[in-house]
């Protein structure tokens, strides 16, 4: 399954993020880490649900990819 970067927007309420996080485990996501800087999280969700996540209005939903520097 892919990762995603999740994270609370600047406008959300901070419940909402924790609200994401249920809503990731009841579609069978699996959280692997949480951001301590930044009010966020990266999950491990089916692809073919992720939809379900996207559609939440106080989070961004990224794919976690590899970043390089030139």
């Amino acid at each position: 399954m892919p990762l995603y970067n999740v994270t609370l927007k600047p406008d959300a309420p901070v419940e909402q993020l924790d609200a994401a996080k249920d809503q990731a485990r009841e579609k069978g996501g699996t959280i692997k880490h949480e951001y301590s800087l930044i009010k966020g999280f990266v999950v491990e969700f089916p692809d073919d649900h992720v939809d379900t996540l996207e559609s939440n209005d106080h989070i961004h939903v990224e794919q976690d990819t590899e970043v390089k520097t030139q």
